[in-house]
């Protein structure tokens, strides 16, 4: 097993060695990390391909780093505005996980078969076919056919339906229920069925071991346990009903970060979802299947030192989404031994930070930071410093660089 994230981060110095010659704040990638995360995803996934969600990396050089690797094909994107975008830049194959209300966006894809060839749509429900045929350009079934992935609900549900663990995304739960939507798309011109996806955020993306709450982590791990064994089953009765309505089925899309390798255990799976896992963002230090290695970090400047054991630096208030709590902060980490001000926090201008570790720092040092989730941090900062060993290897934009802010 790799080390504990906390053992994982190179030397504080390398970095500060690295970016001497930039001003903070600033973002950096470590290369060496990010790809034995890369490696570590292909191990997990037993020989399935990995298609990588781009809302957790953000950044088209670092899709291409590793698109280009052995175990990953595809990009799970995250709007139609970005999926019409990575078609355009030459990406061949682009899943998105998401329906989208974009009329213009569909009105384009419609009308060109470039990106029409490279693109794949999300649909749970007629409403959006209906939303993409008022779009096109000269009317419903014209233009470009559009490809089509339809989406299972994978919550667990208990007590009969009255207690729900996991996201509130399709409205399909049943195979029954996805099929009819199968024959509804099969049977409309304009349209081909290529794709199902059912992602188990609840598996994924929730840590089964969380420091000092044991008893949360064992309840946690059961959870999961009965959740993945319930959609297991659901998900192959699922496929094999659409199968019988689209026999040519590219493909059946599952898994996250966080269940590369129970979900690629199954059968009916023929790809995996990942992304997170190669920038190990904190949230995913609190599994106990797999420990990544930390690999895209940012950097704010200390620009006061207002008393003893406090250190102000600037900016640095980045929430993650989802709901609000410490655990969406980021998290201050070279030097070791900082922590927020807790009637402050992170804020939005400045940033006061305790500790005794403070005392060694001066105006114009570096302090750095995890994100508490992946592709988000890019969304403060509009290029990525690549970082080998103790050096800078190459500057690159991220989406926002190349001017795209896409939700």
């Amino acid at each position: 097993m790799s080390p504990q994230p906390a053992d994982a981060y190179a030397d504080k110095a390398s970095f500060s060695r690295a970016t001497a010659h930039l001003d903070a704040p600033l973002t950096v990638v470590d290369l060496a990390a990010f790809d034995a995360n890369a490696a570590d995803l292909v191990r997990r996934s037993r020989g399935k391909p990995i298609r990588v969600a781009s809302k957790s990396v953000r950044c088209r050089a670092l899709l291409e780093r590793v698109l280009a690797r052995d175990g990953f094909a595809g990009i799970m994107s995250f709007t139609l505005a970005e999926s019409l975008w990575l078609a355009r830049s030459g990406f061949p194959d682009v899943l998105l996980a998401y329906p989208s209300a974009d009329r213009a966006g569909f009105a384009e894809l419609a009308g060109d078969p470039e990106p029409a060839a490279a693109v794949t749509v999300m649909i749970d429900d007629p409403a959006q076919l209906d939303l993409i045929d008022a779009a096109r350009p000269a009317g419903p079934g014209s233009g470009e056919e559009i490809r089509v992935c339809l989406e299972l609900d994978t919550s667990y549900r208990l007590l009969g339906g009255r207690v729900r663990v996991g996201a509130r995304r399709s409205p399909l739960r049943d195979p029954e229920a996805l099929a009819a939507l199968a024959r509804t798309v099969v049977r409309r011109p304009g349209f081909r069925l290529v794709g199902l996806m059912a992602y188990e955020g609840h598996v994924a993306g929730v840590g089964d071991e969380v420091a000092g709450k044991p008893m949360r982590s064992r309840t946690v791990r059961v959870m999961q346990a009965a959740a993945r064994k319930e959609l297991a089953q659901r998900r192959w009765a699922a496929v094999r009903a659409v199968r019988q309505v689209a026999p040519r089925l590219e493909f059946v899309n599952g898994g996250g970060t966080g269940s590369v390798q129970h979900t690629a255990a199954e059968a009916a799976i023929t790809e995996i979802a990942a992304g997170s896992g190669l920038y190990v963002p904190r949230l995913f230090d609190n599994f106990r299947s797999f420990r990544g290695r930390p690999a895209a970090l940012f950097a704010q400047p200390v620009v006061r030192r207002p008393g003893p054991g406090v250190v102000t630096v600037l900016g640095g208030g980045y929430p993650a989404s989802g709901a609000a709590g410490a655990d969406r902060l980021p998290e201050p980490c070279l030097p070791a031994g900082l922590r927020y001000d807790p009637q402050e926090g992170p804020g939005e201008v400045q940033t006061p930070l305790l500790g005794a570790a403070a005392d060694g720092l001066a105006v114009g040092d570096k302090v750095w930071f995890r994100h508490a989730k992946a592709g988000e941090l890019c969304e403060r900062f509009d290029r990525l410093h690549l970082v080998e060993g103790d050096r800078v290897v190459a500057t690159v934009p991220t989406y926002r660089g190349e001017g795209h802010t896409f939700l």
